[in-house]
């Protein structure tokens, strides 16, 4: 598939999600037989209870791989980008961590989303959180800017992971940090499924291997890159999720070769820090 027509691809489907206000990554049914099936997802990836309860209603798609904020360390006064905000929900659990005197960032390619986003931040009174139209390859965000950047399974959505580590470490102040949950690959994917448009929104078929995901974060200059966390992507998820369904369907596979696709992806937790230059310090 062609970069134009993926990011065409996501962006079209990304919006049939905020007007469902619902998955196409995450399951549609779930074991727990929750009203809202992102609640069960959300905590399923690592959110607590109380983090579920103070955002907004219609924040949380429960489109997420993991939960960045848990580890991210901020504090009062940062100011945070999160790549790919989605309805906010992440922006949101980022803004109360910040406190007032600090600042989130949202960025997503969406208007759909956008505007989603910008209505839960109204309805829950956020001042300190502002939501903008751009795309993670090219960051509508000045240089040397964002103390912490984040981000929750979008980057393997991108066509170009390269540049979208390059524009993180151009936006990061010397001495920012790099916290993002994605999806990896630690084997290849058949091409069935690398070709799949549905995979492709459902955060499948984008993934890259793990090294080479790693690898691109180093190349753009970040140090000290860790991956901080790793569980296999549960199949479970993937059995009740509707774009699974869906692949299962239009491409006639069977359920066990699914579960073989599945045993290929991991969920990650990945830090990185742009450094300091040698002479200065950090104000």
């Amino acid at each position: 598939m062609e970069k134009k027509n993926i990011k065409k691809i996501v962006r079209e489907g990304y919006a049939k999600i905020a007007k469902q206000s619902s998955s196409c990554c995450a399951p549609v049914k779930t074991c727990c037989g929750s009203a809202d099936p992102a609640v069960n997802i959300s905590k399923s990836i690592g959110y607590t209870e109380e983090e579920l309860r103070t955002v907004p209603e219609g924040s949380n798609l429960g489109l997420g791989c993991g939960n960045p904020i848990a580890l991210a360390s901020l504090k009062k006064g940062e100011i945070v980008l999160d790549l790919g905000s989605g309805a906010g929900f992440d922006c949101f659990l980022a803004a109360r961590r910040v406190g007032k005197n600090g600042k989130v960032i949202g960025v997503d390619m969406t208007p759909e989303m956008l505007e989603k986003a910008r209505e839960n931040a109204e309805k829950g009174d956020y001042k300190n959180v502002e939501f903008r139209l751009g795309e993670i390859e090219n960051l509508p965000v000045a240089d040397n800017s964002a103390d912490i950047i984040i981000s929750n399974c979008v980057i393997n959505l991108s066509p170009d992971k390269s540049r979208v580590f390059q524009e993180a470490f151009r936006v990061l102040k010397p001495g920012g940090r790099l916290m993002v949950s994605d999806l990896v690959l630690v084997k290849e994917l058949p091409d069935f499924i690398k070709n799949s448009t549905r995979a492709y929104i459902g955060c499948l078929s984008g993934a890259i291997m793990r090294d080479k995901y790693t690898g691109a974060i180093k190349k753009a200059g970040f140090k000290d890159v860790k991956i901080i966390e790793e569980v296999s992507y549960p199949i479970e998820l993937m059995a009740n999720d509707s774009t699974a369904q869906a692949i299962i369907e239009d491409l006639e596979i069977p359920p066990d070769k699914l579960k073989e696709v599945g045993n290929s992806v991991v969920s990650v937790k990945v830090s990185a820090v742009k450094s300091i230059k040698k002479g200065k310090k950090k104000t």
